[in-house]
């Protein structure tokens, strides 16, 4: 029973992230595609209520303009519309989904014993500090560096080289799948809190000199700008470190770390791909593919990097594993967590019968995607899968 609640608590929480996530990262991704199409008005009504830049589109029937104030509009409005629910909205489903998932079962989903052997509360200690140390560092880099002519190139080079540290540190602490989602949840953090401690912060200030009738500090809009820049960029990286965690064969291996870290570069180059295409249109000059090009090629040579090795003719002509290969297997890498009274994920393989029920299951989550056993921790090795795989294609005998 509280094994089936888990699992509604685990869907509960990650159906809510999903749908805040993508009403954040949606408003985010408008935004920015706002502010690389604005075009200089030329109505000088517009002009002298200081609109700096306007967009005429149309979508679902009607025509719509809108216009960006820079660094504020001259009297202020009576309806005003905030977007800040939606990145506390996603953090906070985040993290609980995160507690569910992986602090709360730190013994087997934050620690691979092979990678890492340490005590539960010493792996949730860690993986909580990582969420806090980057956005201290960040918020750091951004504060400290990210002035003069080239303080953007400079806090980009940092964030960069923090990020791979970091992806190179959590590989060799956490099992594969918790360091792939600990560096998404780490970056997210400091996506989620530079909303918290600077964006909105800032545009609170300015409506208060806005009231008070004092002039408008335009650092508030360079602080904003800058956080929402990094955090479109951010956003991509993020998305395919979450969505690793449905894939075994791309989280494990000696390199994995290096695996994640080409993977969020090159969904950064893609989204660097969009955000220049929007400048692009405007300005009329050609739509620069090149990043999005690049970035598949990075994604191609992983793809490649990560294939499966031929196996060598005499494997290939090897005879069909017997029954009795594959049920000792399962006995000893599948059937403590697979039982009569333990059936995770409505699986039981305590029987020949079930075994072979559940054949293509265990083919593919063992063999295909090698998801299971869950962060290994049974131990079961190459050659036990090239096994299971071996009796699956030959039809799963019971003999």
């Amino acid at each position: 029973m509280d094994a089936y609640l888990l699992d509604w608590a685990n869907l509960l929480l990650r159906w809510a992230h999903v749908i805040t996530a993508i009403a954040w990262i949606g408003s985010s991704f408008y935004f920015v595609f706002l502010d690389s199409s604005l075009t200089k008005p030329t109505d000088p009504d517009l002009k002298a209520k200081g609109v700096d830049g306007e967009l005429w589109a149309v979508h679902g029937g009607g025509f719509y303009h809108p216009q960006k104030y820079m660094v504020a509009p001259k009297s202020l409005p009576e309806h005003l519309h905030w977007f800040f629910w939606e990145s506390y909205s996603t953090w906070l489903t985040g993290f609980a989904l995160f507690t569910v998932l992986y602090l709360f079962n730190a013994s087997a989903f934050l620690i691979d014993k092979s990678v890492f052997d340490w005590t539960p509360n010493a792996a949730v200690a860690a993986a909580l500090g990582f969420l806090v140390v980057f956005w201290l560092l960040y918020d750091a880099i951004c504060r400290l560096l990210g002035r003069g002519k080239h303080g953007d190139l400079i806090v980009a080079l940092c964030v960069t080289a923090m990020v791979v540290a970091a992806s190179w540190l959590a590989c060799h602490l956490f099992a594969g799948r918790a360091a792939f989602v600990l560096v998404g949840a780490m970056m997210a953090t400091s996506m989620s809190a530079s909303v918290f401690f600077w964006i909105i912060p800032g545009q609170r200030k300015v409506i208060a000199q806005m009231k008070a009738g004092e002039p408008v500090d335009p650092r508030h809009g360079q602080r904003a700008k800058q956080r929402s820049v990094h955090n479109t960029y951010f956003t991509m990286p993020v998305v395919v470190a979450m969505l690793s965690n449905h894939y075994g064969w791309l989280t494990q291996g000696p390199h994995n770390w290096l695996v994640l870290v080409l993977m969020m570069l090159a969904a950064a180059l893609i989204r660097q791909s969009f955000v220049a295409r929007h400048k692009a249109l405007v300005e009329g000059r050609r739509v620069p593919w090149e990043y999005a090009t690049v970035g598949t090629l990075i994604i191609i040579g992983i793809a490649i990097a990560k294939a499966p090795a031929p196996q060598p003719p005499a494997a290939a002509n090897a005879a069909p594993a017997t029954f009795v290969q594959v049920q000792t297997i399962v006995a000893q890498r599948c059937v403590m967590c697979h039982n009569a009274a333990l059936q995770n994920k409505n699986v039981a393989l305590h029987t020949p019968e079930l075994i072979a029920q559940h054949a293509p299951q265990i083919y593919q989550q063992v063999v295909l995607l090698k998801a299971m056993p869950f962060n290994n921790a049974t131990q079961i090795t190459p050659e036990e899968r090239d096994t299971l795989g071996r009796w699956f294609t030959a039809g799963a005998p019971l003999k």
